[in-house]
């Protein structure tokens, strides 16, 4: 699937996979071809990922082809161990949560799933979750600072699920309690926001000492669908609303909301998976590295004050 925008890259793509399983078969006579091509895809897509707007961004976000939290932890971390339930209710699959090893060191991992595939978006509620998934992530925060394990979070969300039995199970203590513990766990974390960031779902897994964001993700307290309905009640206003909220990733940074922006490969994720989990790979084993060399004490001071210095207030 390619979004309007991306149609200059269709014809592009569609040839170098071509020449790529003649070259993978044997073929050696398509290597400077091959080469040239993707020269040229690379050089194409910089232009037009460049000048995008809010809106566009926001597209690419939501692309159906993006990597998700699994396709992340697959390529990053090795012996990945999935636990399940909240030992209250049950297991939300539109959160993972569990162990892997991240360069012969254990760390916790968690992270919204939207899931692949109509039958698996609706199992995992296209990463909505319910209390559940926030009360399982908990129950790994918690295992993790008891073990001295590290935290690594994946964000990847509309939003919290606000559905009547997610709202009668305690979706908003559910997520007061993942942002209580995140905030106070005493381990080095590190968030990474790998698609759309939306509202309180995505906070509760993302008060981190780092949190970085993707170049094409977006962090919001509310979807621009939703801030065009309240201000304007006109879904045509989307673009604008988009553009008003200062939800894209560069402007993010620059507001101090996250630490720093991954560039994405080619200027899009989706379009290969592999080097986008290298790049996020390495902005993880750098923070990690620089976290482990402050106290726990240190570590706590300097993440309440960082969240707490965001955004400007006047007293009267």
């Amino acid at each position: 699937m390619y979004l309007e925008f991306e149609k200059p890259l269709e014809e592009l793509k569609e040839k170098i996979d071509r020449l790529k399983g003649a070259y993978n078969l044997g073929n050696s006579s398509v290597e400077g071809e091959l080469r040239s091509l993707q020269r040229q895809f690379k050089e194409r897509a910089k232009k037009i990922y460049a000048k995008l707007s809010p809106w566009k961004r926001i597209l690419l976000a939501r692309h159906p082809k993006r990597p998700h939290t699994l396709d992340y932890v697959q390529r990053i971390f090795k012996n990945f161990k999935e636990l399940h339930g909240d030992r209250c209710f049950g297991d939300d699959k539109a959160v993972v949560a569990g162990f892997g090893e991240f360069y012969g060191r254990m760390v916790a991992v968690l992270g919204h799933e939207k899931g692949r595939g109509t039958n698996e978006k609706i199992e995992r509620n296209f990463g909505m979750p319910h209390p559940e998934g926030y009360r399982k992530a908990i129950r790994v925060m918690k295992l993790a600072e008891k073990y001295g394990y590290p935290v690594v979070s994946f964000i990847d969300t509309p939003g919290a699920y606000p559905g009547i039995g997610a709202e009668e199970r305690g979706q908003s203590q559910a997520i007061a309690e993942s942002l209580y513990a995140m905030g106070f766990v005493k381990v080095p974390t590190v968030s990474v926001v790998i698609g759309e960031g939306g509202s309180g779902g995505a906070l509760a897994l993302g008060v981190a000492d780092r949190v970085y964001i993707m170049e094409n993700a977006y962090y919001s307290v509310i979807s621009p669908e939703g801030c065009a309905a309240i201000l304007w009640k006109d879904q045509s206003k989307v673009e604008e609303a988009a553009k008003a909220l200062k939800i894209t990733a560069r402007e993010l940074f620059e507001l101090g909301v996250v630490d720093g922006v991954i560039p994405e490969p080619l200027g899009a994720a989706h379009w290969d998976a592999d080097r986008s989990a290298r790049v996020v790979k390495c902005y993880i084993k750098r923070a990690l590295r620089e976290l482990e060399r402050l106290s726990t004490d240190e570590l706590l001071k300097a993440r309440i004050e960082k969240f707490r210095g965001m955004g400007k207030y006047k007293e009267v």
